[in-house]
C-alpha cells in the first residue's frame, strides 16, 4: 500500500500527535532516539552550513564553501552510518513490540507503508540479519 507524498504527511503528523500525546518528557540523553535526533541536528546544521557558503560562494564565483572541510564532510558520512544503524536497531524493537502486543504482518506492514505482509515480515528479516552481523563484526 503505497502512500502519495500529502498521505505520507498526514499520517506523519498523526503519527507525531499520537506518540506526543504519551508524554513522559524528553528521552534520556542516552537513549537511541535521543542520540538520532541529535546527531540529524548535526547534520541539519552542517547542510545548512553549505548551502549558506554556497550561496554566499555562489555571489562571488567561489567554487567551493570555505569553512567547511573535507574532514567536516567525512563526519558527516560517519553519522550517516550511525544514524542508519540506531534507526535499524529503533525500527526493529518498534516491530518486535507490535509482535508482541498482537499486530499481525498485514497491519504492520500498513504503518511502514508497504504493499504485504510478506514485504514486512522480509524487511524485518533483513533488518534482524543486518544488526546480529553488525553486533558480530561481519559487517
Amino acid at each position: 500500500m503505497a502512500h502519495d507524498a500529502d498521505d505520507v504527511h498526514d499520517v506523519h503528523t498523526a503519527a507525531r500527535l499520537r506518540l506526543t500525546a504519551l508524554g513522559g518528557g524528553a528521552a534520556a540523553d542516552g537513549a537511541p532516539a535521543h542520540r538520532v535526533a541529535q546527531d540529524a541536528a548535526l547534520l541539519g546544521r552542517l547542510l545548512t552550513a553549505t548551502d549558506r557558503r554556497r550561496a554566499q560562494a555562489d555571489a562571488v564565483a567561489v567554487v567551493t564553501p570555505a569553512d567547511v572541510t573535507a574532514d567536516d564532510i567525512g563526519a558527516a558520512l560517519s553519522l550517516v552510518d550511525g544514524l542508519r544503524h540506531q534507526l535499524d536497531r529503533l525500527e526493529s524493537q518498534v516491530v518486535m513490540e507490535a509482535r508482541r502486543r498482537g499486530m499481525d504482518w498485514r497491519q504492520i506492514a500498513h504503518h511502514q507503508g508497504l504493499n504485504s505482509s510478506q514485504a514486512a515480515s522480509q524487511r524485518h528479516q533483513r533488518l534482524t540479519t543486518r544488526l546480529e552481523e553488525i553486533r558480530q563484526g561481519v559487517r
